[in-house]
């Protein structure tokens, strides 16, 4: 599928983070004609030879540039994660929901074939009512960061709808995986390992019951490549492992890869935007674009551990 994309020019806003640095690579050895925007990359030496902008959301002028002759585009970017989308609502509307519709916009008007939003199988859908959570379940978030998604989701639809924009809204799992911070205050693998290389004690919300779907970013940037080159895909499809595991479980499993025993958990107070279980059901995705993650979950815990100990990042609390 990815041969597919060899030659066309591609966009991806956001680049230079965890998910779009590993987009790019997958790109670039797929052939494609790579672009990045967004602002400065945290590992540039990490991203193959492309051409890249340096601006944010906000520079619809630098946006509009970047955007002339792209034929697929990748929306990553973001201004928030979860924790501050509840902080500030009204500012995570203005960046995210709001930036969303101009890229919307300007993706028309620069005659953009293909986008390929990233949204949030982890929110999206707010508590479930059955599982595993399939793409026609209810969306009903609990979360700021739910509600703004599936709204750019929404207008993106519109923008298909009415104007016969190729549209692919892919809902992914929690990410985890080789350029991921453990310091943005996102991403619980990241943030887990790095913590117990650095000797202290781990910190989760609530009991550690909570079961999430965990995704290697390597399996999600092939499904976005596969979304971008499919003749004609479902408009919403979600990418996930379609197996859940609780924070206890994944806490047992990076001890078990680090080779910890009776290591230090410390509890937090739960939160109200955290949903009890979220796992997503992978069957349209299989059957629309023979994708299928192939990634084995501790062989990636034990890569993303790997990579976290040559970079030796700060930790907060070190």
């Amino acid at each position: 599928m990815s041969a597919l994309l060899s030659g066309v020019p591609c966009l991806v806003l956001g680049a230079g983070g965890f998910i779009g640095t590993n987009l790019c690579r997958a790109l670039a050895a797929a052939g494609a004609v790579v672009q990045g925007f967004g602002h400065a990359p945290a590992f540039p030496g990490a991203l193959p030879a492309m051409r890249w902008s340096t601006a944010g959301m906000d520079d619809l002028p630098a946006l509009a540039r970047a955007l002339h002759g792209t034929e697929v585009v990748f929306h990553l970017l973001g201004g928030s994660v979860p924790a501050a989308a509840e902080r500030d609502p009204v500012d995570d509307l203005r960046q995210n929901a709001a930036g969303a519709i101009e890229v919307f916009r300007l993706c028309r008007e620069a005659g953009v074939r293909r986008i390929v939003f990233l949204s949030s199988g982890g929110t999206v859908y707010g508590i479930p009512r059955k599982l595993p959570l399939a793409e026609d379940h209810p969306t009903d978030p609990i979360s700021v960061y739910g509600i703004h998604k599936l709204l750019a989701e929404k207008h993106l639809g519109l923008e298909a709808h009415r104007q016969g924009l190729e549209a692919v809204v892919l809902r992914a799992a929690n990410p985890y995986g080789p350029f991921q911070r453990p310091d943005r205050g996102q991403g619980v693998v990241a943030s887990l390992i790095a913590r117990r290389q650095a000797g202290l004690p781990v910190e989760i919300w609530g009991d550690g019951r909570v079961v999430r779907d965990f995704l290697h970013v390597q399996d999600l940037a092939e499904a976005m490549l596969a979304a971008a080159g499919a003749a004609a895909p479902a408009r919403v499809m979600n990418v996930g492992s379609g197996t859940g595991r609780s924070l206890l479980q994944v806490v047992r499993d990076v001890d078990a890869v680090l080779g910890l025993h009776d290591a230090p958990v410390l509890h937090r107070p739960a939160r109200a935007a955290d949903v009890p279980v979220n796992v997503l059901d992978i069957t349209l995705i299989g059957r629309e674009l023979g994708w299928a993650p192939r990634t084995d979950w501790l062989e990636g815990l034990r890569g993303t551990a790997a990579w976290l100990a040559g970079r030796q990042p700060a930790v907060a609390g070190a």
